[in-house]
């Protein structure tokens, strides 16, 4: 039986300068609604599960982050980022490493601050995953969009490619703690880069799972992007759910 008092600990990453995204701020600290992307990641990783947030944050602004995160539902311990996403994630585990109770734990989740609406269902069911033996687990949904094969980087060069293969791959992903800790530790040693933390744990040996993730689970990248999140959240709220499996079912009924 799992003991309640052991942690769930999430790690954050919201230090990246957003150079995609232009403007003054960086992307978690803008506001969907009059709440920031950053805080909105963390209240869906409580609803989750989570018991615990390491966030991992640009120090030259960290008082836009101190601000943007009062009155998280959970302990949120900031730390500052490294110059990429792989340095970022490592500076937070090292606070999860060092810290007497947030290393008790079994299960860690590494989230992306800018996918701020990703359901509490999904975040559970990939607690769950590792719970249930799994060390390197993904939310993962279908491409749907049609997909051709560039040659050598000649536009001109192209042909179909079945894309019923293809999965995207979200955030939060979750891992057993030692795991993530040793292959971070492994590929650091070696100098070697990886895009997000399950290839990290696979290219060291271990299986990837994947669980069915979800289309509110999207990246804010582009100023766009933001625009379609806050659309999203009006529906949302106005459904009462905070799953969003009410909206996904009403909108694929509303489809032509």
């Amino acid at each position: 039986m799992r003991c309640v008092s052991e942690p769930v600990v999430a790690v954050v990453v919201a230090a990246g300068l957003g150079r995609r995204f232009g403007g003054t701020k960086p992307k978690p600290t803008l506001r969907i609604l009059g709440r920031a992307v950053v805080a909105m990641a963390v209240e869906g990783l409580a609803a989750g599960g989570c018991t615990d947030a390491v966030v991992v944050i640009n120090g030259k602004i960290s008082h836009l982050f101190r601000a943007a995160l009062v009155g998280s539902p959970i302990p949120v311990i900031t730390t500052p980022g490294g110059d990429t996403r792989q340095q970022s994630v490592a500076k937070g585990l090292e606070v999860v490493r060092n810290d007497p109770r947030l290393s008790t734990a079994k299960v860690i989740l590494v989230h992306d601050a800018v996918r701020p609406m990703m359901p509490a269902y999904v975040i559970e069911n990939v607690i769950d995953a590792v719970r249930n033996g799994a060390v390197a687990v993904a939310p993962a949904v279908p491409v749907t969009d049609s997909i051709r094969l560039v040659e050598d980087g000649d536009e001109g060069a192209n042909a179909a490619f079945d894309r019923s293969r293809l999965r995207a791959i979200q955030t939060p992903q979750g891992f057993d703690l030692q795991v993530l800790l040793d292959s971070h530790d492994k590929m650091a040693a070696q100098a070697m880069d990886f895009t997000d933390d399950v290839t990290c744990c696979e290219r060291n040996g271990h299986s990837v799972t994947l669980v069915q993730g979800s289309r509110m689970g999207m990246k804010i990248t582009e100023p766009a992007d933001l625009t379609v999140a806050r659309a999203l959240w009006r529906v949302r709220a106005s459904l009462g759910h905070h799953s969003g499996r009410r909206f996904w079912r009403q909108w694929r009924q509303d489809r032509p």
